[in-house]
């Protein structure tokens, strides 16, 4: 519905001259923008007169239906608010740096032996947190380096708590093997403490100690202990030889971030470095999810986003150094949440402004890179369109179907659009309708799930794809023509079934509409492009299915009863040799397996056999 049907010259009368929200909907009720104001009738007004707005806030006046204001008591709670709705809501208008995870930690768990581990999520103390990381790889990184350096556990408790003799990590001198009492709590809680100096990028200091620490272990001609200390020196070398930053400036007690926000061939990139104890830890390339219509008139905007996303409710640096200029407002917000005052340097001299080319550079041949990349995508969706004489076609859907003989089917959908694939909005489908392995009956529930909220126009339904690709041949087409006579939809379908010779790039591409069965060459564009997608559906329903096939063997019936640990399943297991042979004992025979009482026998035979 256009901004016609909605009457903002009575609306405007009853918003006041104070800070806070505003949120633009759709005639589905879907928030298609969240904005902040110093002051909502002022602002909101904005959108309706005048003739200023960029091609992006133009198209998305002609949708909203109405609008919803909160009001707050200052700015800065305002700019929280916007921040965290933006967060939460993901409007379409709005620009996005990142999806609705929260930033990865590395945590140190509050434990005798504390366990490493990658860490999403609410910060709980005792345990202690590193972070935030920019990205899960960069976690995964570091608990490498901790592990063959520091030699800690990654493990479970339910695993440190019961083994009998030390896992593989400890032979490949990846663990201390404190799971079976190699190391003392005390030693082991030094090397802890080692490690989060390494974390906190006191690695100078750190070698001074571990070399102190080696000297008098070989003056003590504890030469195994020396050789020990002497392997933590040189690999701890190694990762500072790859991470230091050459600086005359004293930097060791600073965090310095590096953003530089570059708009080039269509495309908005901001590049980050992160430089914390004169080592850089992040060095990476953002652009944002929401790309209607930008321009160069959004990158300010885009800064802004980006720094309110990456920095409100985060660890903040002491100094950031831009091409861009950063509103007081949001200045003052960021210093008001921080314990330590935040430098803004937009002109840097000197080394400093080095850093920052480097930062646009890095900006520029990413853009690069992906122009380069949607080019590429952008001729191969041309070729498909060509083939299915159906335009445009921009958003893909694809279904597989995997199982091991019916056991643990899953069926996955992944999504293509935007010139590229979009992991966020993959759904696997735990299929119930079926138990023998019948790829019909599967699909067809797969794809009823899937569409129903579209064919209902549901506020939440998925949006609605250009084309459906079926990964399969004319049993699964059939199945899914039902689906959409059932639904009334008219979504186009192709199938991709294995030829006569089962190779790779001489598949059946089916198309259901006309009953052809088409045969381009391998290196067709079109079929390279539903190749990928296909692909990509039988990784991700594979992994699936491994993963609910693995969790269903690896259960036990004992996992539901209350009273039942461990420790009581492992001896009733030892007993009984499975739960089908307990399932089958009397409460008499139950009650005599060691740390099983009377009344819990009772309770474990009438799990199996009722009241």
């Amino acid at each position: 519905m256009s901004s016609d049907a909605f009457d903002f010259s009575v609306f405007l009368k009853t918003l006041p001259n104070l800070p806070g929200v505003y949120r633009m909907l759709d005639s589905h009720g879907q928030v298609l923008y969240v904005g902040k104001a110093v002051n909502l009738k002022k602002r909101v007004n904005s959108y309706f007169v005048g003739k200023h707005h960029s091609p992006r806030i133009l198209l998305m006046i002609k949708q909203i239906h109405h609008i919803e204001t909160t009001v707050t008591r200052s700015e800065a709670e305002a700019l929280i608010l916007e921040n965290n709705l933006i967060k939460s809501l993901a409007p379409k208008y709005n620009i996005l740096f990142r999806d609705d995870k929260s930033y990865p930690y590395l945590k140190f768990s509050a434990h005798s032996f504390p366990q490493i581990r990658y860490y999403r999520g609410k910060l709980q103390p005792p345990h202690r947190y590193f972070g935030p990381f920019p990205h899960s790889q960069a976690v995964k990184e570091s608990i490498e380096t901790l592990q063959k350096v520091f030699r800690l556990r990654s493990c479970e408790d339910n695993v440190f708590n019961h083994r009998s003799r030390p896992c593989l990590l400890y032979q490949i001198r990846r663990c201390s093997g404190a799971c079976c009492g190699l190391i003392s709590q005390e030693e082991y809680a030094h090397d802890i403490c080692q490690a989060a100096d390494f974390l906190d990028g006191k690695t100078d200091d750190l070698l001074h100690t571990l070399t102190d620490e080696m000297q008098t272990a070989a003056a003590d001609l504890n030469f195994e202990k020396a050789a020990a200390l002497r392997d933590k020196i040189q690999a701890l070398h190694a990762v500072q030889s790859r991470q230091f930053i050459d600086s005359q400036d004293n930097l060791h007690a600073q965090k310095i971030d590096i953003i530089a926000p570059i708009f080039a061939h269509g495309l908005l990139c901001i590049h980050c470095v992160a430089i914390r104890q004169a080592r850089r830890i992040l060095d990476h390339s953002f652009f944002p999810q929401n790309t209607l219509y930008i321009d160069e008139t959004s990158v300010q905007a885009a800064f802004e986003a980006f720094i309110a996303q990456r920095y409100l409710g985060q660890e903040k640096p002491h100094i950031i150094i831009s091409n861009f200029r950063l509103p007081e407002n949001l200045h003052n917000l960021l210093e008001n949440e921080s314990s330590h005052k935040i430098t803004i340097i937009n002109h840097p001299k000197g080394e400093r402004r080095v850093w920052l080319a480097m930062a646009e550079q890095n900006a520029r041949l990413s853009i690069a890179q992906k122009s380069q990349q949607t080019e590429q995508q952008q001729q191969r969706q041309a070729a498909l369109e060509d083939l299915m004489g159906i335009s445009p076609i921009s958003r893909i859907e694809c279904f597989d179907i995997s199982h091991t003989f019916g056991e643990a089917t899953v069926a996955a959908c992944v999504v293509y659009d935007d010139y590229a694939m979009q992991p966020s909005q993959y759904r696997r489908f735990n299929i119930q309708s079926t138990h023998t392995g019948d790829d019909y009956m599967a699909m067809k529930e797969a794809l009823t799930r899937r569409y129903t909220k579209l064919a209902q126009n549901a506020a939440d339904a998925p949006p609605a794809p250009d084309l459906v690709i079926i990964d399969g041949g004319f049993g699964q087409l059939s199945m899914a023509q039902e689906v959409w006579a059932e639904l009334n939809l008219d979504i186009p379908l192709i199938g991709i079934a294995k030829g006569v010779e089962r190779k790779d790039g001489a598949e059946d591409l089916i198309i259901p509409a006309t009953g052809e069965v088409l045969h381009p060459p391998p290196t067709h564009l079109a079929r390279l492009i539903l190749q990928m997608v296909r692909d990509e559906a039988h990784r991700f329903a594979i992994t699936g299915h491994k993963k609910r096939r693995d969790k269903s063997r690896t259960q036990s019936p004992l996992d539901d009863i209350d009273g039942i640990g461990a420790k009581r399943k492992k001896a009733l297991i030892a007993r009984f040799g499975s739960a089908k042979a307990l399932s089958a004992a009397a409460v008499e025979e139950i009650a005599q397996t060691d740390g099983i009482s009377l009344s819990l026998a009772e309770k474990i035979y009438t799990y199996f056999h009722g009241e």
